[in-house]
C-alpha cells in the first residue's frame, strides 16, 4: 500500500476561492502558498463545504459573525457537516492520522482565530450607513460560526484536532490555535 494515511482538513475556499464573496478573494483558485507543502508530503486532503455559497448562493455580499449567528444558519452547518464528521470518524477509525483542520483568518465562519464583527448591515442607502457600517467593524479573537458548530460537532463525536488559520495577509504561514 502507498497510502501516507495523512489527512489535512481545509476550509472550502481554501481550495477554492471563486466561492468567496467577489472583492474578497485574494488568490485565483487554490491558495498554493498553504496546500503545496501539504500536496508535496502526499497529505491527503479533505476539503468542507462552504456554508455561505450553500446557504446563500454566489451572488452574496460579505457579512459579519452577528448575521449568521442565526439558528436556522447554525442547523445548515450541522447539517452540511454531517458527511465530513461521518469521513473524518471513519478514517480515524481506520488509523489515518489527520494532521488538523485549517480555516481561513477573517472569515465569519471559517474564522479560527479572528472573525468579523459588527452589527449594523443591510441595504447601503446612503454615505451615512457606509460610515455608519465601518465604525461598528471589527475583528474579534473568536471563531467563526460554522467552525464553532464544526469543534462543537467533533467534541460530540470525542475527536481532539489541531486547529490552525492562514491569514490571507501573510499566507506562507499558519496561525495555530492555542
Amino acid at each position: 500500500m502507498n497510502r501516507s494515511k495523512k489527512i489535512i482538513i481545509v476550509a472550502h475556499c481554501i481550495l477554492n476561492a471563486n466561492a468567496k464573496v467577489g472583492p474578497l478573494a485574494t488568490y485565483p483558485g487554490v491558495l498554493r502558498e498553504v496546500m503545496d507543502q501539504f500536496i508535496e508530503d502526499g497529505t491527503g486532503i479533505l476539503q468542507l463545504p462552504c456554508p455561505e455559497s450553500s446557504y446563500l448562493g454566489i451572488n452574496r455580499w460579505g457579512m459579519c459573525r452577528e448575521q449568521y449567528d442565526h439558528p436556522n444558519f447554525r442547523r445548515h452547518c450541522r447539517k452540511i457537516l454531517t458527511p465530513s464528521l461521518d469521513e473524518i470518524e471513519t478514517f480515524i477509525a481506520a488509523g489515518y492520522e489527520i494532521c488538523g483542520v485549517i480555516g481561513a483568518d477573517g472569515s465569519p465562519n471559517c474564522g479560527v482565530t479572528k472573525t468579523p464583527s459588527g452589527l449594523i448591515g443591510g441595504v447601503i442607502s446612503d454615505i451615512n450607513t457606509v460610515e455608519v457600517q465601518l465604525k461598528d467593524f471589527r475583528y474579534i479573537d473568536q471563531s467563526g460560526v460554522f467552525f464553532t458548530e464544526l469543534k462543537s460537532m467533533l467534541s460530540d463525536r470525542k475527536i481532539s484536532l489541531k486547529f490552525m488559520a492562514i491569514d490571507e495577509k501573510n499566507p506562507s504561514s499558519l496561525i495555530t490555535e492555542k
